[in-house]
């Protein structure tokens, strides 16, 4: 019977958490926010650096700190994580009202990209921002944002003001350790060329006694 007992355990050794679940299900075990480079976010066109608005989860809807775009309604953040991310969705506060951004486009591992650069670009994702005193939560295809190191925020327009507001940025999703395969994947291939020399080599002495 013992052994019957233990069976009824084995779906936990599946991935059962890499699966897409509904979003509903996503929380706090889900954020990104530790696994963000913080030292290293980046904010064009805003009024102070922009790393007070990637805040802790239970911060979220804190409105003492907020980031507001400069010269007129446009805005970069680049965010840089420490390892590779498989992104789920992107949380937002912003506004209020007019100042809520009307879209953002998300870019994953473009590195260093400015206002100059992103005009010739193809975002990875596009996603409408709802007016709302909320956090609100967009969903990725997360097929696109499966091996992240890095995503540039590009916030194209405002909402009818002069400038953009952003109270809170978040991710969800999951984390893993840069992989080396790509690596390894190289050198293997590598080492196949190498090798062909070496047999047409042999080849020819096996034909040198006949000549």
């Amino acid at each position: 019977m013992p052994h019957e007992h233990n069976h009824s355990h084995c779906h936990d050794e599946g991935h059962d958490h890499d699966h897409d679940h509904d979003t509903n299900d996503l929380g706090p075990q889900d954020s990104l926010y530790s696994y963000i480079d913080r030292s290293n976010v980046v904010a064009l066109n805003a009024n102070n650096p922009g790393e007070i608005v990637i805040k802790p989860w239970h911060e979220r809807t804190d409105e003492g700190k907020s980031l507001e775009s400069d010269a007129d309604d446009q805005m970069i953040i680049r965010v840089p994580f420490t390892g590779s991310v498989r992104l789920r969705s992107v949380l937002l506060k912003t506004g209020p009202g007019d100042r809520t951004p009307s879209k953002v486009q998300l870019f994953a591992n473009q590195e260093n990209m400015d206002f100059d650069d992103i005009e010739d670009k193809t975002p990875t994702q596009e996603l409408d921002v709802a007016q709302g005193r909320e956090v609100g939560e967009y969903a990725v295809k997360t097929a696109k944002f499966s091996n992240v190191s890095s995503l540039t925020l590009f916030f194209p327009e405002g909402q009818g003001a002069d400038t953009i507001q952003i109270y809170y940025l978040g991710f969800l999703g999951h984390w893993t350790e840069r992989k080396n395969n790509p690596v390894i994947t190289v050198y293997e291939t590598q080492a196949n060329i190498a090798d062909h020399p070496k047999v047409q080599g042999t080849e020819g002495n096996f034909s040198s006694p006949q000549s």
